[in-house]
């Protein structure tokens, strides 16, 4: 195809014997052949046959003793994890915190807003007293009522009526300054936890982002509703706790100076009532957070399976619904049994002339039903925001940094074990050692899965490894600033990243130092470099051109010439391509491999590629078998070898004619 019409057709000899257009493109990607490489006759072959049974042998005999095992059977990495976890211990998981240490830590996150929190704390304070005060008043009207002369009835109930009206016109004020002062301090705090949780999104280590539970719309969903959780916590459930202790501590102190002894018993019976708001929190919310649980799991399945999928929860619910639906209906009964109490208490202390009908009121409506309304508070649910801790912070300043004039870019692994953390029983690298000079053009080539990208990834230090190490000029990476070092190397990965926007800025996001800084020549020579210089400039608004989400206004090879230049901007001392032209058609391929050659001259060049006529000009060429260096050399030296280079590159070999 060419131009969106059929150049030639027919079978690969065919067209191969027509040398057209298609001939031109099987050679654009032909392996140049080695330049000592004859044809060797059978006896050479069978030579040849040999010696690769014997290292074959070699290698079998090596990998039945497996790496890193010392006086045990278990592998190196595996003992590493091990430790790991052991060090960890209860800590590695994440646990609830206490509601006491959530206040202190969102306490220090809005410390300036303290003079809202202290006014919201006397309104929420005046909101507790009313119920109490309300009880006083009740109390007062029931005696009034057995006033035996009629005037004297009518101006208690009076003079009762306008307490009650003097006590909601306080409520209402009391209430609504109390809910636009926590809730204002509230606002403030999620604002702020919205941007401390970006941030502390942006700093994870890759780890991070490999777990299922961290995808991109879970995140984004957590940044959203989990600021507003708290905000709740903090806001209107804080004044509401506030106000319920108000309430418990006016309540019990009108019993004590009124009637002491249903006082006492109102007391002891307090954390009772309360305890029933949070009976009610455990067996009706969390059973349904259960459950939801359990239908979420389900969801996963195929449509058709969804039906067999519910029984499961639906056995749970049924399972649990006897005595949760009993605990519960038990601890609402309690307020009851406790009202119970305490009135039968009271009317004995009534009836010995102990007490009168008023105090005996104030201690049962102050005291006892106090408590239930602070038991409701509890009923309502809060959230608790977890930490975020990176093992490799970017934005940590601790660690060297280096002089930029005297940075090479000698990179080194040496002794390298690793596995990623969502896969622990996955060995990908075991004791891989590998080295690139200052300003050489190396190789990694394997089969997939063979640890190819890792290499890359722990360069870029995405990870760190499980066992050896990584050097930067003879430093160890672990030991350099992540900032410092990362602006050093530069990553062009298969897929390019660009972002709504002009191409000016989706440059620009590769420079090390600020915007205002960078000039246009800096720009234009990156662009220069990654051969795409002229495609810009002939755009209509040049620089300014928008690309499109995504980039979906420019081609394949468009948008990997930009993110080149991209990382050229950064002038790195390491440059890392990880598939860089694999998604691309020849055409582009050829342009960008071009490209990739000019950025590469100077610089310490380390890449990754399936199609090996991108990188048989290498210096040298690591073949990765099974997470360890197989062997190396050029690609001369390797064809020369025939191991398991030359089989990779006999399997890209087209059918000649």
């Amino acid at each position: 195809m060419g131009d969106g019409l059929v150049l030639e057709h027919g079978t690969h000899d065919e067209l191969l014997a027509k040398d057209g257009a298609y001939c031109r493109l099987v050679q654009s990607q032909k392996l140049r052949e080695s330049q000592d490489l004859v044809e060797v006759d059978s006896d050479e072959d069978d030579e040849d046959d040999n010696e690769k049974a014997e290292v074959d042998m070699d290698k079998q005999a090596r990998e039945e003793i497996p790496l890193g095992r010392q006086k045990t059977s278990r592998s190196l990495a595996s003992e590493i994890l091990e430790q790991r976890r052991m060090d960890k211990g209860e800590g590695s998981k994440e646990s609830d915190h206490s509601l006491p240490y959530l206040f202190k830590r969102m306490g220090l996150i809005v410390s300036d807003q303290w003079r809202k929190y202290l006014f919201g704390a006397i309104f929420a304070s005046m909101s507790g007293f009313v119920y109490p005060a309300f009880g006083l008043v009740f109390a007062k009207g029931i005696s009034g009522f057995s006033e035996l002369d009629r005037g004297a009835r009518t101006h208690a109930g009076n003079r009762n009526a306008l307490w009650l009206f003097i006590i909601a016109i306080i409520s209402s004020i009391a209430i609504g300054f109390q809910i636009y002062l926590f809730a204002g301090v509230a606002a403030t705090l999620t604002a702020r936890l919205r941007s401390l949780s970006f941030r502390a999104i942006l700093r994870q280590d890759i780890e991070y982002f490999d777990k299922d539970e961290n995808s991109t719309g879970a995140l984004t969903s957590k940044l959203s509703d989990n600021p507003q959780k708290v905000n709740g916590l903090a806001g209107v459930t804080l004044g509401a706790i506030v106000q319920a202790i108000a309430t418990v501590i006016a309540g019990s102190v009108l019993g004590l100076v009124f009637i002491w002894k249903l006082g006492l018993v109102g007391i002891a019976c307090t954390p009772i009532v309360i305890s029933t708001g949070y009976i009610r929190l455990r067996v009706v919310v969390l059973k349904d957070q259960a459950n939801k649980k359990a239908h979420d799991e389900s969801a996963q399945l195929a449509c058709e399976a969804a039906g067999e999928s519910l029984e499961i929860p639906l056995k749970k619910s049924n399972r649990t619904a006897i005595w949760s639906n009993g605990l519960y209906s038990l601890s609402q009964a309690m307020v009851f049994f406790v009202i119970a109490l305490v009135f039968w208490y009271g009317s004995r202390l009534v009836a010995a002339g102990e007490a009168d009908t008023f105090k005996f009121f104030v201690g049962l409506m102050s005291t006892t039903f106090g408590a239930m309304q602070a038991g409701n508070v509890i009923w309502l649910r809060y959230h608790q925001a977890a930490r975020l801790h990176a093992e490799i912070d970017a934005e940590n300043e601790g660690g060297k940094i280096l002089d930029d004039s005297k940075v090479k870019g000698h990179i080194r692994l040496e002794g390298v074990h690793f596995r990623y953390p969502t896969r622990p029983a996955v060995r990908v690298l075991r004791d891989l050692s590998l080295e690139v000079k200052p300003g050489t053009y190396i190789a990694l080539v394997g089969a997939s899965g063979s640890g190819k990208s890792t290499v890359i990834q722990l360069i870029e230090r995405f990870y760190d490894p499980l066992a050896g190490e990584v050097y930067l000029d003879g430093e160890k990476v672990t030991d350099i600033n992540v900032q410092d070092y990362r602006k050093h190397i530069a990553l062009v990965s298969q897929e390019p990243t660009l972002y709504a926007g002009t191409v000016r800025f989706n440059i620009l996001l590769g420079a090390t130092k600020p915007e205002s800084e960078v000039t246009q020549d800096e720009i234009e020579a990156a662009c220069r470099d990654a051969n795409i210089l002229e495609f810009i400039q002939s755009l209509p608004d040049g620089f300014d051109t928008e690309v499109g989400g995504k980039g979906s206004q420019l081609s394949g090879g468009q948008k990997q010439r930009i993110a080149i230049a991209r990382a050229l901007l950064r002038n790195p001392k390491v440059l890392l391509l990880d598939e860089a032209t694999s998604a691309l058609d020849s055409n582009s391929e050829k342009v960008v491999q071009a490209a990739l050659d000019q950025a590469a001259k100077g610089r310490t060049t380390i890449a990754i590629a399936h199609r090996l006529s991108t990188i048989q000009n290498a210096d040298t060429i690591y073949f990765i078998k099974e997470g360890s260096v197989s062997e190396s050399g050029t690609h001369d030296q390797l064809i020369a070898k025939r191991g398991d280079y030359f089989e990779y590159v006999q399997l890209q070999a087209l059918t000649k004619t």
